[in-house]
C-alpha cells in the first residue's frame, strides 16, 4: 500500500467537500437511469427511429468512455476543480441543450455533450476523494460515492415515470434534462467556494504549459472507441465488430508509445509502470469482471418478465427498488469495516451476490408455473443489492489505497474505465445469450437459467481473483 502524504493545508471543510462532489456526480447518474423509461417518448415527440433512439444510450456512454483516463491524467496534471468546473459545466449545457432539442439528431449531439461532462467530472470527483481523505474518512467518502449510485439509479426510473405521469409525454422526457440545469448551477457556484484551487501552472523557468501527451490521448482515445463500439451499437451491422480488432490492435500502439515515452523523459498519460502494482492491476480485473456479468442482471430479468412472462415494465422495474436500498445500507456498513477485513469484505460480497444469483435461478421456475408470485423473485435479487455494497466502494477503497494520491485521477480513471468497459461487453453478452437460445427454440425458462449461471461463474472468477489478492496481502503482512 502506498503511503498517503500528509493532509493538505489548509484542510478543507470535508463534509461539504463531500457534498459538492457528489451532488453533480448523482445527477449524471440519475441522467442515465432515467433515460430507459424516456425513450417511447422521445421516439413519439421527435419521430424517431430505432437507430436514432438507440444513440441517445450509444452516444452518452461512448463519450462518457473515452474522456475517463485523458480526464483523469489533465486534472492530476493541470487541477482537478478546473477540469470537474468544466466538466459539470459541460454536463449542464449537455443537460439544457438535450432538453430543447428539436429532433433526434441534435439530441443525440447533446447526449455526447452530456457524456463528454460526466466523463470530466467522474475521474476528478474520486481523484479528490483521494487527495483530500485519509484513512477511514477516506473508507467512509467512498461509501457515500456507493450510496450515491445505488439512490441515483433507483429513483432515476421513478423521477422519469413521475415527470412524464404528471406533465405529458413530450414535456416530460424533456423535464427529465432540464431539472439539471439549476442544480449544474449551483454545483459550479458551490464548487467554486468549498473545492480548493490546485491550478497547475507553466513549469518555472521553461514557459510551457504541463506536457498532456497528445499522442498517447489520441490513441488510447481511439482503441476504446473501437472495443466499445461494436457492444454499443449491436444491433446496426455484423461489420461494426470489424472496429474491435483495430480496437485493439490500437491499444498495443498506445502501450509502446507510453513505454517510448517515458523513455524519452516525458511524463505519459498513463505510466505503464502502474499496471506492475498488483493491489491495482487485480482491482481492475476485479471490478471488470463483476461489471461483467452483474450489470447485466437487471437486464435479463426485465426482460424475462417482460417479452415471456407478460408483466409490464413497471412491474418489472419495482424489482429493482428493494436492491437499491441494501445496495444504499451495505455500502455504509461495509465503508466502516473495509480497512479492518481487507479484501475479505469484497470475498463475502461475492458469495453474498453468487447466492442471490442461484436463488434467482431456483425461484425462475415457480413463478413461471404460477406457485409463487413473480414479486418474490426481489428476495434473492436484494442480496445482489448488498454485494454490491460490499464489493464496488471496498474494491475502490482497497485498489486505490495502493496508489500515490498524486495519480489518483488516472487511476480513478481507469478504475471507472474497467467498469464501463466491463458493463458495455456484458449487456450485449448475457441477453444475447438469452436472445440465441430463445430464436434456437430453447424454452425461456431454460435460456434464462444459463444466462443466470454464466453471471454465476463470471461472479466465481471475479471471487477467485479476489481471493488470489488476499493471499498476496497475507503473504506481504507475515513478510513485514
Amino acid at each position: 500500500m502506498t503511503p498517503d502524504p500528509p493532509a493538505p493545508q489548509p484542510p478543507v471543510r470535508r463534509k461539504a467537500l463531500l457534498a459538492v462532489l457528489l451532488a453533480p456526480l448523482f445527477m449524471a447518474l440519475v441522467a442515465v437511469s432515467v433515460i430507459n423509461v424516456a425513450l417511447a417518448a422521445i421516439g413519439e415527440a421527435l419521430a424517431a427511429d430505432s437507430g436514432g433512439l438507440q444513440w441517445v444510450i450509444s452516444g452518452y456512454a461512448l463519450a462518457f468512455g473515452i474522456v475517463l483516463v485523458p480526464a483523469g491524467r489533465a486534472g492530476d496534471a493541470t487541477g482537478r476543480r478546473r477540469m470537474f468546473l468544466i466538466g459539470v459545466a459541460l454536463f449542464t449545457l449537455g443537460s439544457l441543450a438535450s432538453g430543447l432539442a428539436p429532433n433526434v439528431e441534435l439530441l443525440n449531439l447533446s447526449r455526447i455533450l452530456q457524456g463528454l461532462g460526466s466523463g470530466l467530472l467522474n475521474p476528478q470527483t474520486v481523484a479528490l476523494i483521494q487527495q483530500h481523505f485519509r484513512g477511514q474518512d477516506r473508507a467512509r467518502a467512498f461509501a457515500m460515492l456507493a450510496t450515491t449510485v445505488a439512490v441515483a439509479t433507483a429513483v432515476g426510473p421513478v423521477i422519469g415515470g413521475a415527470l412524464i405521469q404528471v406533465l405529458g409525454a413530450d414535456a416530460g422526457w424533456r423535464w427529465m434534462f432540464l431539472m439539471n440545469v439549476p442544480i449544474g448551477v449551483v454545483a459550479i457556484v458551490a464548487a467554486l467556494r468549498i473545492i480548493p484551487d490546485d491550478r497547475r501552472h507553466r513549469v518555472p523557468g521553461k514557459g510551457r504549459r504541463p506536457d498532456l501527451d497528445p499522442v498517447g490521448t489520441l490513441l488510447l482515445t481511439l482503441a476504446i472507441l473501437g472495443v466499445m463500439l461494436p457492444f454499443l451499437e449491436r444491433g446496426v451491422s455484423t461489420l461494426v465488430w470489424l472496429s474491435f480488432p483495430v480496437g485493439l490492435a490500437m491499444l498495443g500502439l498506445w502501450w509502446v508509445w507510453e513505454q517510448s515515452y517515458k523513455e524519452r523523459g516525458r511524463p505519459p498519460m498513463v505510466d505503464p509502470a502502474i499496471f506492475t502494482n498488483r493491489p491495482f492491476r487485480n482491482g481492475i480485473l476485479i471490478v471488470s469482471v463483476y461489471f461483467l456479468g452483474a450489470t447485466s442482471v437487471w437486464i435479463i430479468v426485465p426482460l424475462y418478465l417482460q417479452m415471456h412472462l407478460g408483466h409490464s415494465a413497471f412491474e418489472a422495474s419495482l424489482l429493482g427498488l428493494p436492491s437499491s436500498v441494501a445496495a444504499a445500507i451495505s455500502s455504509q456498513i461495509a465503508g466502516s469495516r473495509v480497512l479492518g477485513m481487507g479484501r475479505r469484505m469484497v470475498i463475502y460480497g461475492f458469495a453474498v451476490a453468487f447466492t442471490g444469483l442461484l436463488g434467482t435461478a431456483l425461484l425462475a421456475g415457480p413463478v413461471e408455473s404460477g406457485w409463487i408470485p413473480f414479486w418474490l423473485l426481489a428476495v434473492p435479487l436484494t442480496l445482489m443489492g448488498v454485494s454490491q455494497g460490499m464489493t464496488i466502494a471496498p474494491n475502490q477503497t482497497l485498489t486505490l489505497n495502493s496508489v500515490d494520491p498524486r495519480y489518483g485521477g488516472v487511476a480513478g480513471g481507469i478504475l471507472q474505465l474497467g467498469q464501463r468497459t466491463g458493463a458495455a461487453v456484458g449487456t450485449a453478452m448475457i441477453p444475447g445469450i438469452i436472445f440465441s437460445l430463445t430464436e434456437s427454440g430453447t424454452p425461456w425458462l431454460e435460456a434464462f437459467t444459463i444466462a443466470v449461471a454464466s453471471i454465476m461463474a463470471l461472479t466465481l472468477a471475479a471471487m477467485g481473483v479476489s481471493i488470489a489478492d488476499r493471499a498476496r496481502e497475507k503473504a506481504a503482512s507475515a513478510s513485514l
